[in-house]
């Protein structure tokens, strides 16, 4: 795992200062603490922080092919790489090192831009080939890996793992997007290709990008996309075993390491999955990490200490104590853009304990998107059947007139939140599973925001997001449409996002056997009631394991990876939340209703209403502007939109 960056001279060959370069590649050395090195050219430059996985003697980035023609820098890992290997030896390549990193620069001499179809891992690189003067980026299919990029006003293309790689060039501006904004407060996070920045983007999941010098910046292309087809005639049973078979492949493939190696055990089925295949291929006992928190409400410790009993693993454990909300700066300077899953405060605290004992983790990310295993699924397809019963245009109105009348009821399990079911029945299928995953949905938004950004916004919607990949979905099934958009989304800005960010914070590499894409494309092909039947999700996957885990792991309740926000802000955070939701930073923006963030603050802490994830989202804002923004870049933007009020 490692960190890239670089610059790129799109009009001519301007000379690269190589101060600014190893400012950009030292910026990320959390990424790679091993080594960093540097490859300049005339009007390039390419760097390199490297965490050493695999071929750490001979592995050393930026590589370049026999001639120097083509160099790579890359980050994630290529787990076929022993398969490309003699392949690409047998069309006369030939290998200096035995790191995966090579095959990607053979792969490009053999393959071109369809290198990346016969790649199968986790990546992000970039690749300039001096003979065809042109500059290659690709980003892997699901988006375990990031990659950032920005145009600047002078033709120099900034490229990099993080966004603080670019911002440490010295030349983008600190301009923030105002659409940005909109989906952040919706989703938690700002969804792909979008970042907070207006000149910056994220090159999107299973995309490649080629510039050629003397040429404009061109659109990014899709190489990939999970198609459900649904039509796998498998019973339960044969694609129980398939499932073994596949999951034994993709966890084989993540366990190729030089380094030490274990995995994440939360006590929940995907992670536990996970630790049970690898015990069956490990000649010894495996490596497991869990946080345990002393809040009973918040622990799972114990289901997967059960796991590690039965296989006998080397477990440790730390406790995360309740009041663990010392990382909110922390987080905020690691995200580089406003990220408000508070999920990442366990998230950090797990990958800080991993690195004591493994360079390497397995994880269970991925589990919930693809066998189908979050509870809004449920939710989902059961107001999907409702909606099925009466047309849009007779529900529109009615269940429109009842949520809007409806008292609203936070306190009450979300089956039992007549409002929210009656808001979901008033939409449709895109808009209300949009509206289901919202933080602050579109009405709380529509209050939170001035006059002022609301005309910025232009008629923007975040659900415009959701609407833009529905329309490629390519399937009008309910379950496989809300986990396509989940896989498109959520899984890429939220989960990977926090993951990556978290692990790499502390020079760790983590692995996601679950989002394999082979194993993905497999799963699109089975039905719908393979994964949720019933009230049970996940459901083949829990068959399929029964005989490797106890019942007490794979049917309890799902509990979630959470913090205990409400109680927070309402303690020992009450004051801290006041000074920044009320403070002067927020109010000095003049995107924000004064009014509206008055009654989030005090509905909140007199017990009235639960705003503890609308608050988050806010303090994190905050916090974001307080760590990302200089004082004089935010003034220099509430300049430029004089006519803005600071408050409506």
């Amino acid at each position: 795992m490692c960190g890239i960056t670089g610059i790129f001279d799109l009009r001519g060959q301007r000379p690269i200062d190589r101060g600014v370069l190893a400012r950009m590649n030292d910026s990320q050395r959390h990424r790679g603490p091993d080594d960093g090195n540097l490859h300049v050219e005339p009007g390039l430059g390419l760097g390199h922080r490297r965490l050493s996985i695999i071929d750490i003697a001979t592995g050393q980035q930026p590589l370049a092919n026999e001639d120097g023609s083509v160099v790579v820098v890359f980050n994630g890992e290529i787990y076929n790489y022993q398969e490309l290997i003699p392949e690409l030896q047998a069309a006369g390549h030939r290998f200096r090192t035995r790191s995966d990193t090579e095959c990607i620069v053979h792969g490009w001499e053999q393959w071109g831009e369809r290198c990346v179809e016969r790649l199968r891992g986790m990546f992000a690189f970039v690749l300039w080939d001096r003979r065809r003067q042109t500059l290659f980026m690709a980003r892997d299919r699901l988006g375990v890996k990031p990659l950032h990029y920005a145009l600047l006003d002078d033709g120099t293309l900034l490229f990099g793992s993080e966004l603080k790689s670019l911002l440490a060039h010295g030349g983008l501006r600190r301009e923030l997007d105002p659409l940005a904004l909109e989906e952040y407060f919706a989703l938690g996070y700002v969804a792909e290709p979008r970042t907070v920045f207006r000149q910056a983007r994220k090159l999107p999941p299973a995309h490649t990008l080629t510039l050629r010098r003397g040429q404009p910046l061109a659109e990014p292309k899709e190489y990939w996309d999970v198609r459900f087809t649904l039509g796998n005639p498998n019973t339960v049973a044969e694609a129980s075993a398939e499932l073994h078979e596949r999951l034994r492949e993709s966890v084989r493939l993540r366990m190729i390491s030089e380094v030490p190696l274990g995995a994440f055990l939360s006590g929940g089925v995907d992670s536990s999955a996970v630790v049970a295949t690898m015990a069956g291929l490990s000649a010894g006992p495996v490596n497991t990490c869990s946080i345990a928190f002393d809040d009973p409400q918040f622990n799972e410790s114990a289901f997967a200490q059960m796991v590690a009993e039965r296989y006998r693993t080397n477990h440790h454990v730390e406790i995360v104590q309740s009041d663990d909300f010392g990382l909110v700066d922390t987080l905020a300077r690691l995200y580089d853009e406003p990220y408000a899953d508070s999920s990442a405060i366990p998230t950090y605290r797990v990958c800080q304990l991993a690195r004591k004992h493994v360079t390497v983790a397995l994880s269970g990310d991925g589990g919930d998107e693809n066998f189908g295993g979050y509870r809004r699924y449920r939710l989902h397809l059961m107001e999907e059947r409702m909606r099925a019963a009466l047309p849009l245009a007779l529900r529109r109105p009615l269940f429109g007139l009842l949520g809007r009348v409806y008292p609203k009821a936070d306190w009450a399990p979300r089956m039992l939140r007549a409002k929210t079911t009656f808001e979901g029945m008033a939409r449709n299928a895109i808009e209300a599973y949009f509206h289901s995953v919202s933080i602050l949905r579109a009405p709380m938004r529509r209050q939170l925001f001035s006059e002022a950004l609301r005309r910025e916004l232009g008629g923007y919607a975040a659900r415009q997001v959701f609407e833009r990949h529905a329309a490629r979905a390519g399937t009008d099934d309910a379950l496989s449409l809300v986990q396509y958009l989940d896989l498109k989304t959520y899984l890429v800005g939220d989960i990977n996002t926090k993951v990556d960010r978290a692990s790499m914070a502390h020079s760790l590499e983590v692995r996601e056997p679950l989002m394999d894409h082979k194993l993905v494309e497999w799963l699109a092909t089975l039905p719908a009631s393979m994964k949720v039947r019933g009230q049970e999700g996940k459901y083949l996957l829990k068959k399929a394991m029964e005989p490797m885990l106890p019942a007490d792991v794979l049917y309890r309740p799902k509990m979630g990876f959470s913090v205990p926000l409400a109680r927070w802000f309402r303690g020992p955070l009450a004051q801290r939340v006041r000074d920044a939701v009320l403070g002067e930073r927020l109010a000095d923006t003049g995107w924000f209703n004064r009014r509206y963030l008055e009654h989030l603050v005090q509905a909140h802490q007199s017990g009235a209403s639960d705003y503890s994830a609308p608050l988050w989202t806010l303090l994190m804002f905050e916090a974001f502007l307080r760590n990302v923004v200089p004082d004089h870049a935010l003034a220099s933007e509430v300049a430029l939109r004089h006519d803005a009020p600071v408050c409506a």
